[in-house]
C-alpha cells in the first residue's frame, strides 16, 4: 500500500509570534485526528515555526556556512526542531500511534539546498511494520553551502516521489489556495481546484508569509509542489486548524479545501 505523506506547517503547531511556544491544544487535537483515521501507512513531516524559524533566521543558516558563529546557531536551530518533534511525537504516542522522531540532518543531504542524497531504507522498513515516522524540517549539511535549512515542504515532496505515495496533505492556517492572502485581504476567495496549468503559472504571483518563515509561506509549499502534480499524485491543502479537516482529508472525505491537479477522483 503506498504511504500518505501529511505535512503540518510549523503555524499550526506552533506560536509563530512567541519563540519556542507550542500550540499544546492544537497538537493534541492532531493528533487525535490522525489516531481516528487509521491510515495504514503513514509518514509525517512537520514544519518549524517558532522553534526552527527565528533561530535559523538569527543565525542565517539558510544563506550557507560564513562564519564561525553560525555553529552554534546551527546546533540551537536542530535542538530546537528535536524539541518540537519530540513534542509532537509524544502526543501521537499518548493516543497509540507507533510514532518515530526521525532526524532529518542525519538520512539527508542537500547540494545549494536541493536534497542530493536522502537514506530511505530505514523510513520503508518502518512503514511495512507500520510504524510512523516523523519527520521535521531541519538544518542539514549541504554540499555546496556547507550547511542550509531543508524545509519541511521539500522533504515531504521527496518523500512523496521516493516512497511512491498517492495522496499528500498540507495542513496549513488558512482553507488552502486563495486568490490573495485571506490574512490580509478579507475579499480573497478559495480556489477549490488548481489544475497543472494554473498553478504552474500561479507560482510567481503567490504571496509568501507574512510572519518570519525562511521557507517561504505558502509561495514555497505551492512551489515544492509542483513535481507532485506533473507526476499524478494527489495534493490537498487543507485548513489544519479547523478540527476534522486533517481527519478527513487522510479518510478521503470531502473536506473544505484546495486540490491540486487535473485528473482526480
Amino acid at each position: 500500500m503506498n504511504p500518505v505523506i501529511l505535512k503540518l506547517g510549523g503555524s499550526v503547531i506552533t506560536d509563530k509570534s512567541k519563540p519556542m511556544t507550542p500550540k499544546q491544544g492544537e497538537i493534541e487535537r492532531l493528533a487525535r485526528e490522525i489516531a481516528l483515521a487509521h491510515v495504514e501507512r503513514l509518514v509525517i513531516v512537520h514544519g518549524g515555526g517558532s522553534y526552527g524559524h527565528p533561530l535559523a533566521k538569527k543565525y542565517k543558516i539558510a544563506e550557507g556556512y560564513e562564519n564561525r558563529k553560525q555553529l552554534l546557531g546551527f546546533s540551537l536551530t536542530r535542538e530546537a526542531m528535536v524539541t518540537l518533534n519530540q513534542i509532537v511525537v509524544d502526543q501521537l504516542i499518548r493516543r497509540n500511534v507507533p510514532s518515530v522522531g526521525v532526524q532529518p540532518s542525519a538520512i539527508a543531504t542537500t547540494q545549494n539546498g536541493r536534497i542530493n542524497r536522502i537514506e530511505l531504507d530505514p523510513l520503508r522498513r518502518m512503514l511495512e511494520l507500520r510504524l510512523v515516522p516523523v519527520l521535521y524540517g531541519d538544518a542539514v549539511l549541504d554540499a555546496k553551502l556547507g550547511f542550509t535549512i531543508l524545509s519541511g515542504d521539500q522533504l515531504a515532496v521527496e518523500l512523496a516521489l521516493s516512497l511512491g505515495s498517492n495522496l499528500v496533505v498540507f495542513g496549513v492556517d488558512v482553507d488552502g489556495l486563495c486568490t490573495a492572502d485571506p490574512k490580509a485581504d478579507p475579499a480573497a476567495r478559495l480556489l477549490e481546484t488548481v489544475g497543472r496549468e494554473q498553478l504552474e503559472a500561479m507560482v510567481s504571483s503567490i504571496g509568501g508569509s507574512r510572519t518570519p518563515d525562511v521557507t517561504g509561506g505558502m509561495k514555497g509549499k505551492v512551489r515544492e509542489a509542483l513535481p507532485l502534480v506533473r507526476r499524478g499524485i494527489k495534493v490537498h491543502i487543507v485548513n489544519a486548524c479547523s478540527p476534522e479537516n486533517v481527519y478527513k482529508a487522510l479518510v478521503g472525505r470531502k473536506v473544505r479545501g484546495t486540490v491540486l491537479g487535473d485528473k482526480l477522483e
